[in-house]
């Protein structure tokens, strides 16, 4: 059985490590690897390495810099394949959807890659007499990374593309569930001329998270995971004066008015709700149905959620994969039957899913609940699995008050083909993220990412123009270099602009 190791200043390294996690393809149900897990020591040596790096990344040009993106950003496209057969054997998603999530990173590669636009500054010639004032952004110096285990490659390259085009250095602390991409990562950084120490990647659990957020050579932390932790992160983080950026959980939902086109919004409620086996944080989990939509949409999405084809990830005729753990299949399952218990109708339920040939994989097929309230454990649980909980509601009002009565605030969309209904919409709910006829209305890189309420902590959403700001640090300088000889003595009156 192999062993996954930390990369630290450019090389493979088991550390301090005494501890040791198993990693298991969850198709199989077999333990496949098993990780270091790092001890404060190992986070010590990976940002010391980060912390010496930074003094000479930080003062490479921009066209430096942004060789090393593009060649990076060649690499990484040319190994999308590969890259997507680990995400598989170690999450569990369908390749189709592993080189799916490899494409939308690349998409914050490529953006990191016009650094020199996204970086220029201001200026203001002759503010005053004799007097220009011009701002430009620094990098902050050594950031790190803490991702979950559902978008293995994509989220972490939501953060390091931009935090190393900036010129900060990086630690990656990788979900330990399936921690092989955050390696192959680090080596096409490697070949793609990146200096050693620029990037790294420390394995482990929460020892190593905690010496990550209390590091006093940590300047920035991002998030990604549920909201709970994402808390606990921003509050012990910023406690010791860092920067945190922290996204939370989610309970998104799509609103379905009487007037859509009831097909076309269960073909994308489908695959919005059972996608990577609804391990997304950007997954449709709640369907509001409206009105008279409700029944004919039931009858609709009960056939299309029988016909999802569940198997291995490998399996090109698999549509939807295992979940990622055991104990993740017995949760769900766990859930949907306090839902059964407390009155909700399953008309398709997924407990004890068998696939012929992969009997002990952690599967759960897809599940549609009826007739749910905002009050059962379906609902107000983030569930994380294919399931789809549908609540009634009377009208398009009571479905955006329902909305933003949730604690949650990440996503949202609505179906329909009303062009005021989609405006009311979207001005009416309280979420960050908003789809109109489309599920998972994730934003291009260019825009950054983020949601509302206990769905983010920090002030900063991720990638895109926030992402840079997250980043960087503003300096603004105000120069007089006067004639000398018209040069005159300084007046001690407030400074003014004439």
């Amino acid at each position: 059985m192999s062993t996954i190791e930390h990369w630290i200043g450019g090389r493979l390294t088991a550390g301090a490590a005494t501890r040791r996690g198993a990693v298991f393809n969850p198709a199989t149900g077999q333990r496949q690897h098993e990780v270091v897990l790092a001890e404060p020591a190992d986070v010590d040596a990976a940002v010391a390495a980060a912390k010496a790096a930074f003094a000479s990344w930080s003062q490479a040009s921009l066209s430096a810099r942004t060789k090393i993106m593009f060649n990076f950003r060649e690499l990484l496209n040319a190994h999308i394949v590969p890259l997507a057969e680990i995400i598989s054997d170690e999450h569990g998603k369908v390749l189709s959807d592993a080189a799916g999530e490899v494409q939308r990173g690349l998409e914050v590669v490529e953006f990191a890659c016009g650094i020199p636009q996204l970086l220029k500054g201001e200026y203001s010639d002759q503010a005053s007499t004799g007097v220009d004032v011009f701002s430009f952004r620094e990098p902050l110096g050594v950031c790190a990374g803490i991702t979950p285990f559902n978008f293995p490659a994509m989220v972490p390259m939501w953060m390091y593309p931009v935090a190393i085009a900036c010129g900060n250095t990086f630690v990656l602390k990788p979900s330990e569930r399936d921690p092989s991409a955050a390696n192959f990562v680090a080596d096409l950084w490697r070949r793609a001329g990146l200096p050693d120490g620029v990037f790294n990647v420390v394995h482990g659990d929460k020892a190593a998270v905690d010496a990550i957020l209390d590091h006093p050579d940590v300047a920035a932390v991002s998030f990604v995971g549920s909201t709970p932790i994402a808390r606990y992160l921003h509050q012990r983080a910023s406690a010791t004066g860092k920067r945190v950026q922290a996204l939370g959980g989610a309970k998104n939902h799509a609103v379905i008015l009487p007037d859509a086109d009831l097909e076309f919004a269960a073909n994308h409620l489908t695959a919005a709700a059972f996608g990577s086996a609804g391990e997304r944080c950007m997954a449709i989990s709640a369907a509001v149905a409206v009105g008279g939509a409700g029944d004919p949409l039931m009858d609709i999405l009960t056939r299309k959620a029988h016909e999802v084809v569940v198997g291995a990830g490998r399996d090109p005729k698999s549509e939807m994969g295992p979940v990622v753990t055991a104990a993740a299949r017995d949760r769900i399952e766990n859930l949907i039957g306090a839902g059964e218990r407390q009155g909700a109708k399953v008309l398709v339920d997924g407990r004890g899913h068998r696939v012929p040939g992969f009997e002990d994989g952690f599967f759960v097929g897809p599940t549609v609940i009826d007739q749910v309230d905002t009050s059962m454990d379906v609902y107000t649980e983030e569930i994380f699995g294919p399931v789809l909980s549908v609540v009634r509601s009377d009208s398009a009002e009571a479905a955006i008050a329902l909305i933003n009565a949730n604690p949650y605030g990440n996503g949202t969309a609505i179906f329909t083909g009303s062009g005021e209904a989609a405006r009311r919409f979207q001005r009416g709910v309280h979420v960050g993220m908003i789809g109109i006829n489309v599920p998972i209305p994730v934003p291009m890189a260019y825009y950054s990412f983020g949601g509302w309420k206990d769905s983010l902590f920090g002030d900063k959403h991720i990638h895109g123009p926030e992402g840079v700001s997250f980043y960087t640090r503003g300096k603004v300088v105000t120069s007089r270099w006067p004639h000398v000889e018209a040069a005159h003595g300084a007046s001690l009156h407030f400074p003014t602009s004439s």
